[in-house]
């Protein structure tokens, strides 16, 4: 488990990447928990000299859904870095680690085609509560913390 809320960090980052393009690709299932990922990863784009005009916002259906939303994204030439935005929560079924595996690899795997930052910012929790306390709870902001990657493989570029 994770001990440290990564949520408030300070920048330290190039200030030249006000003109990046940055998609974001939230899931709508579980909305509760992603509508507040989404709040936190957008705040932290603009804290982080992200111009606001520089941010499109994306809606899917569910996390699986995202892999293929970022891979759209990731192809076209203005797009300088992907965030992905989910929740999926253990069921009864094995289907939680259908969907996780898939996601995770997916994502990683649109990284790895397109030599973009794709980040993997969905959350895998056994309940809501788990959840709730890391889209803006007890353990921090989670989406704070995927803006704040790509803000960070970004500059990494820059340098």
């Amino acid at each position: 488990m994770a001990t440290t809320n990564l949520s408030n960090r300070k920048s330290k980052v190039n200030k030249q990447l006000s003109n990046k393009k940055i998609a974001v690709i939230i899931s709508e299932w579980n909305s509760e928990v992603t509508d507040s990922l989404y709040e936190g990863c957008y705040q932290t784009l603009l804290t982080h000299g992200i111009a606001k005009e520089n941010i499109e916002k994306k809606m899917v259906p569910g996390s699986f859904e995202l892999t293929l939303a970022a891979q759209w994204m990731a192809q076209q030439e203005t797009t300088d870095a992907v965030i992905c935005l989910g929740c999926v929560i253990q069921g009864e079924t094995r289907h939680f680690d259908f969907i996780c595996q898939s996601v995770a690899q997916g994502i990683k795997d649109v990284a790895m085609k397109y030599n973009k930052p794709v980040i993997f910012g969905v959350l895998t929790t056994n309940n809501q509560q788990q959840a709730l306390d890391r889209a803006g709870g007890k353990h921090g902001n989670k989406g704070d913390e995927a803006a704040y990657s790509a803000i960070q493989m970004l500059d990494f570029l820059e340098k």
